[in-house]
């Protein structure tokens, strides 16, 4: 008789439940890395939008007014005397210019002592400076030449009067000098009580008493021949917008001539500037929504809403006549700048310096006005980058949408924990049926083979 064989599984039960629940598994989790995927890159393509916006913004910070544009330069006959600059709010005119007098320091020096420790008193020193006084007490501690000098440099409320010795082959000198110039900046030196000591340097009958070696000086130029007089050599109050740095006094009767004009080289980079500016950005709203049909590839914003939206506000703003400006320079256009194919902007140079020089301060009306190309976009840019637009309401909805990706992985991990557990149970109760089965086999196999054989 035939004898009947099983062989027992020896079941990986382990193996097998992990790689059935990684089955189970894989549509699942290939669905959520797809869309995980696709909002990480819409996330980082926002991410770059936000940063080329801003950067923008930023070239057009200084751009968006008129005075941004009214620039204004300003020459010199002969910088030996004086250097001069303009800002916009300067007006192009021609002036003859003499310098009189250069504003100076007040300076007092004391007579010779024989060396820096020698001991002059103690008492106040009450010095004044203008409209500040302070007084400096000196005692037994400070009451040499040194110590005086350190004391008047040291007192908390000195705000004008630097103290200094300087030596010469007949002694030492106690020198004080007025940090400001000017006539008003003039330095007086009283003193009282103590041992009289310092006394010798205040009084008029004084041995050492201090006298003037530089006058307190105010600048005196004439204008046009009318006088100005300044407390100090750098001038900014004689001509609107004007800043005069005085050098040395003209000869007499030969004034230097200075002239203020249109820069119109600096209005020419201004433009360059905010179109250099654009092209870049435009570069960024093109890389984010490109297509290539060779590869398939595309930006990470390719064919996205809000993306278009911005271009079109920016378009838009491109385009729209500025009010307010005359009809011949009232659009980028009329001055020169225009789109090209690939959306960037180019300048015609010529008709740009022509608009510069005909019209009137237009093209600083052009950009700098309330309704101007540059205020106007930096402006709306500000909106769009505002917590709460567009921009921040999809970055947020994109987090969210992240966080509930991230969600549906800890749910799907605990499922499929759950259900590896379940095919563990399973293997484990197959295997030891096909066990028992084989003990099963086995016992008839022997039994059939204890029968005696058919004769």
């Amino acid at each position: 008789m035939a004898s009947i064989t099983t062989s027992g599984m020896n079941l990986d039960v382990q193996g097998l439940a992990q790689q059935l629940a990684a089955a189970d598994r894989a549509p699942e989790d290939a669905r959520l890395t797809r869309q995980e995927q696709t909002l990480t890159v819409q996330m980082s393509g926002l991410g770059t939008l936000k940063g080329a916006l801003s950067t923008f913004q930023s070239a057009l910070n200084s751009l968006k007014t008129v005075s941004a544009f009214n620039v204004r330069s300003a020459s010199v006959g002969d910088d030996d005397y004086f250097t001069a600059t303009a800002d916009s709010s300067s007006a192009p005119g021609n002036y003859d210019i003499e310098v009189l007098d250069l504003a100076k320091a007040h300076q007092l020096a004391s007579g010779a002592f024989a060396a820096a420790d020698t001991v002059v008193g103690t008492g106040t020193l009450s010095i004044s400076q203008g409209t500040n006084t302070f007084t400096v007490d000196i005692d037994s501690t400070n009451n040499t030449l040194a110590g005086i000098r350190d004391a008047i440099n040291k007192n908390a409320n000195n705000t004008g009067v630097q103290a200094t010795l300087i030596r010469e082959q007949n002694g030492t000198h106690l020198v004080l000098s007025s940090i400001k110039t000017g006539a008003a900046n003039a330095i007086t030196v009283t003193s009282s009580g103590g041992d009289g000591g310092l006394s010798t340097l205040t009084d008029a009958n004084g041995l050492k008493k201090f006298v003037q070696t530089q006058p307190a000086q105010d600048a005196h130029i004439t204008v046009a021949g009318f006088d100005h007089y300044s407390d100090s050599n750098t001038i900014d109050d004689a001509i609107d917008g004007v800043t005069l740095s005085l050098k040395k006094k003209t000869d007499a009767q030969t004034p230097i001539p200075l002239t203020v004009t249109s820069d119109d080289a600096g209005i020419t980079k201004n433009v360059q500037n905010f179109v250099n500016a654009f092209n870049a950005l435009q570069k960024t709203f093109a890389s984010l929504r490109s297509f290539d049909p060779t590869s398939g590839k595309t930006g990470a914003l390719f064919g996205d809403a809000l993306l278009r939206q911005v271009e079109d506000q920016m378009r838009l703003d491109l385009s729209t006549p500025v009010s307010g400006v005359a009809a011949g320079y009232n659009s980028l256009a009329n001055v020169g700048i225009t789109r090209q194919t690939d959306g960037t902007l180019a300048v015609d140079t010529t008709k740009l310096q022509k608009a510069i020089t005909t019209g009137n301060g237009a093209v600083a009306q052009l950009f700098g006005s309330t309704d101007g190309v540059a205020a106007r976009i930096y402006n709306h840019i500000d909106a769009q980058l505002a917590t709460g637009a567009a921009l921040d309401y999809r970055n947020t909805s994109i987090q969210a949408g992240l966080k509930d990706i991230q969600d549906s992985r800890d749910a799907l991990d605990a499922r499929m924990a759950l259900q590896q557990s379940r095919y563990v149970q399973q293997f484990s109760a197959l295997d030891a049926m096909l066990s028992q089965m084989q003990q099963t086999s086995s016992y008839l196999t022997q039994q059939l083979a204890s029968l005696p054989k058919a004769g």
